[in-house]
């Protein structure tokens, strides 16, 4: 087999193949082969039909296309290998009109266009500076985590007074549109903590100051059922007022709300937690702003097709699992985001250019810095996944074994490791001008890992989405 690869352009080549019919010959016997299983000719037996009597009965060139078909993808790899281009996606293969040449003995010639990886140069990654939030827990902060706790604990009484602020009501709902209730336009004994902000634009106005009994009415976007989005005139009529009694903030509640003896012991083991978040939140913050000025010093062309790809599959994503998973179409989307067709259009793009840019640069310092990825680390990572999939480890893992996608997982861990190499490099400074450092251990390679899969997307599909494309297909 001979092969020729030309540049299209920066991220197209074109492969030129040309296959000896002596190399064709063994696809060519597997076809007579698979051909004889499949049918039947009177006098013959099953199997056992002579290539001539095919030839006659079905024709060569009916041979000769299933020998292509199946040679095909194997000619393709070679070539692929032996010019050592880094191909993107499926090839556009033309040039397989002649099989008249191939019957007569001559050479199989095809060619094969197809996306490649850009070339990528590096910056200096110790060239970066990003500036974080400091670290900072303050009484107030401890406070409020206790006051949290505290209502967990908090008893519920019914009073007899005006209902205020932080009070629980059970209210009863009409709902009115145009004039007309719709079928789903009440609700009864419905539990509403005022202040929550969990229910309706304007009902704590509308209930604080009523009483069990006591009626209001306010106009308000519905939030759900169908009429949803639509203004409506809700009166509101509340059946009970109950008041939270927090318990006392003492050595007694430590002891009922935790594994402590002592507020004391309480207060400091808060104190650490808090302070724990905020380190993770400001290693997330670091890894999102040294990323963001990664990307600006990189310049990158973009393969058209895999761009349109992208492109559609993030689009197909939003309109067919994340917006009827809020109860939206994309028209209510656009509302909602007050954007334009072209302009949700743009975004995707833009999103779509940043999340190729992303895995192919951090795949390029992968490569550079020979990152590899070892059974630990992936075990780790698919506990993670699995947890935020809502399937069991087993289930997840025997998911992403029999869709063979182990390959994606890894690469999620491996531009982690990449993404946290160059944090590490990076200078980093918190708000007050203190220099902030970062281990480079697993788990800021997990957090890591999150942050690009975030920006590149989530290639690794649950159960629900798999079974949504099968019956979309």
């Amino acid at each position: 087999m001979k092969s020729a690869v030309e540049t299209l352009n920066p991220t197209r080549v074109r492969l030129t193949v040309e296959v000896p019919f002596e190399e064709l010959k063994p696809s060519l016997d597997a076809a007579y082969k698979k051909i004889n299983q499949q049918v039947t000719v009177p006098g013959f037996r099953k199997g056992k039909i002579p290539a001539r009597v095919i030839d006659q009965r079905f024709g060569r060139a009916a041979v000769l296309e299933e020998a292509v078909n199946d040679a095909l993808p194997r000619f393709y790899t070679q070539a692929v290998d032996e010019n050592k281009v880094d191909v993107l996606g499926q090839p556009d293969i033309d040039g397989l009109e002649g099989v008249e040449r191939i019957a007569d003995g001559g050479d199989l010639k095809f060619t094969a266009e197809v996306d490649i990886r850009p070339e990528i140069t590096l910056p200096d990654f110790t060239g970066i500076e990003v500036e974080v939030d400091p670290i900072k827990v303050t009484d107030e902060d401890v406070e409020e985590t206790l006051k949290q706790l505290r209502d967990r604990f908090a008893s519920v009484n019914t009073v007899e007074r005006a209902a205020a602020e932080g009070d629980i009501v059970v209210v009863d709902l009409v709902a009115k549109v145009d004039g007309e209730v719709p079928d789903d336009g009440t609700a009864t004994g419905v539990t509403y903590e005022i202040g929550s902000g969990r229910l309706l634009d304007g009902i704590d106005e509308a209930v604080i100051g009523l009483e069990a009994g006591g009626t209001a009415t306010f106009t308000t976007e519905l939030k759900g059922g169908s009429a949803e989005g639509k203004d409506s005139e809700v009166t509101v009529t509340v059946t009970t007022v109950q008041e939270k009694e927090l318990p006392a903030l003492d050595d007694e509640f430590a002891q009922l709300a935790s594994e402590f003896d002592t507020l004391e012991e309480l207060k400091d083991d808060s104190r650490q937690r808090l302070v724990r978040m905020k380190e993770f939140d400001q290693a997330t913050q670091a890894q999102e702003r040294v990323l963001d000025k990664l990307m600006e010093l990189v310049e990158m062309p973009y393969p058209e097709k895999l761009l349109a790809d992208e492109v559609e599959t993030r689009k197909h994503n939003l309109e067919h699992h994340q917006l009827p998973q809020m109860g939206l179409d994309i028209e209510g989307y656009l509302k909602l985001q007050e954007k334009t067709a072209e302009e949700f259009q743009a975004e995707l793009v833009e999103q779509a250019q940043k999340g190729i840019k992303t895995q192919f640069v951090l795949d390029a310092i992968a490569a550079k810095e020979e990152l590899a990825v070892n059974q630990e680390e992936l075990t780790e990572h698919l506990l993670r996944r699995a947890a935020g999939s809502g399937m069991t480890p087993d289930q997840f893992a025997q998911q992403v074994v029999e869709g063979g996608q182990v390959p994606l997982l890894v690469g999620e861990v491996v531009r982690g490791k990449a993404l946290a190499v160059v944090v590490e490099a990076a200078k980093v400074v918190d708000t007050e001008g203190n220099v902030v450092d970062f281990e480079d251990d697993e788990e800021e390679t997990e957090a890591a890992a999150e942050v690009v899969t975030e920006v590149v997307g989530d290639e690794v599909a649950t159960d629900e989405v798999a079974k949504d494309e099968a019956t979309e297909a």
